[in-house]
C-alpha cells in the first residue's frame, strides 16, 4: 500500500549534520515529492519539511536513518491512500 505523508526535520546547524541529512535526502529522492528548508541563522537551527509518497518501509527507513544523526529530530505523519490507477 502506498503512503502519503509529511516529515518534519529540525537540526542544529553544522556542516557535518547538514551534509549527512542532504546525503540521505538525495538517497531517498524517489519518494520525496516536495521539500522546503528554512535556516534560522540567529539560532543556528534549520528546519526542513518534506512531502513524501511511497511504501511504509521506505518512509520508515528514511525517518529512522535521519533520527540516528546527532542533533537531528524527526517527526512524521503518514496516511494510506488508495491508488486506483487506471
Amino acid at each position: 500500500m502506498k503512503k502519503v505523508g509529511v516529515i518534519g526535520i529540525v537540526l542544529k546547524a553544522g556542516r557535518d549534520r547538514v551534509e549527512k541529512v542532504q546525503s540521505l535526502l538525495s538517497d531517498y529522492g524517489d519518494i520525496i515529492v516536495g521539500r522546503m528548508g528554512v535556516p534560522d541563522k540567529a539560532t543556528g537551527i534549520n528546519t526542513i519539511s518534506l512531502i513524501v509518497n511511497g511504501d511504509t518501509e521506505k518512509i520508515s527507513a528514511l525517518c529512522g536513518k535521519l533520527g540516528r544523526i546527532e542533533d537531528v529530530n524527526v517527526k512524521s505523519a503518514v496516511m494510506t491512500v488508495d491508488t486506483d490507477e487506471k
